[in-house]
């Protein structure tokens, strides 16, 4: 059975930084591309960025550029989500996904796997 989990959320005062893991089990994530995905509360859920399966290919949304880098770790089959520079309009509740293609990009539909979801809450 195929299934991501995704852990490092919290609390974290604005500025502050985080670091989210996507975890596998069950399957190799080399075998897909993966994305980060975040829904706050009333509203749809939203890309936030993406790598493709080599990892050579990634993508931010406008809102984290510069602040958020993805990155895949083949020998611990992981995916992170490093956030630095938080806001409070960052949080919501994240997660990873997994898509069949080389390059699945930031839509939903393109991702057939989801994690759970980790809530990140950034507030003074």
């Amino acid at each position: 059975q195929l299934q991501l989990v995704e852990s490092g959320g919290g609390l974290v005062q604005p500025g502050g930084s985080l670091r989210l893991s996507c975890a596998a089990s069950g399957f190799t994530l080399d075998y897909y591309a993966i994305g980060w995905f975040r829904q706050a509360p009333g509203k749809e859920r939203e890309g936030v960025s993406c790598i493709s399966r080599s990892g050579g290919s990634t993508n931010y949304a406008d809102s984290v550029k510069g602040r958020f880098t993805i990155a895949r770790d083949k020998s611990k089959n992981t995916v992170y989500l490093q956030m630095n520079s938080l806001k409070a309009e960052d949080t919501a509740v994240y997660y990873c996904a997994a898509g069949s293609t080389y390059y699945s990009g930031m839509l939903v539909r393109e991702y057939d796997y989801w994690g759970q979801g980790t809530q990140v809450t950034v507030s003074s």
